[in-house]
């Protein structure tokens, strides 16, 4: 039996809260919700089941092949609205029974995209 209930949160650093919080609200449409002041900058965005929480960090860079993902109905056609957006995304691949694909966030956080199964 699992200790553990999901995930509540996945915290990103970037190295421009404002660009972060434009690209995940306004790109990808996670909802912003009320944040103490923790004394950096960052916002706490809605992502459905779990939030993503960006701190500013100047400077960052991100690590190369990190990542998470968000759950998808239909990879394609997400990565067809991303691409209109100018984002870059790769191509949909075939993973167990769905498919996947790639993009990176302002900061050069790796960012997938995960279609469980086929598109209804």
């Amino acid at each position: 039996m699992s200790l553990l209930d999901g995930i509540h949160h996945v915290s990103l650093n970037v190295d421009d809260a404002e660009a972060g919080r434009a690209f995940y609200e306004d790109i990808l449409g996670l909802r912003r919700l009320e944040r103490p002041d923790l004394g950096i900058p960052g916002f706490w965005l809605d992502a459905g089941d779990f939030q993503i929480h960006l701190i500013e960090i100047p400077g960052h860079q991100a690590p190369a092949g990190q990542h998470f993902a968000f759950r998808v109905a239909d990879a394609e056609a997400t990565r067809a609205r991303l691409i209109d957006h100018g984002v870059e995304v790769s191509e949909p691949s075939p993973i167990g029974t769905g498919r996947q694909c790639f993009f990176h966030d302002p900061a050069g956080n790796l960012v997938g995209l995960n279609q469980p199964d086929p598109p209804a």
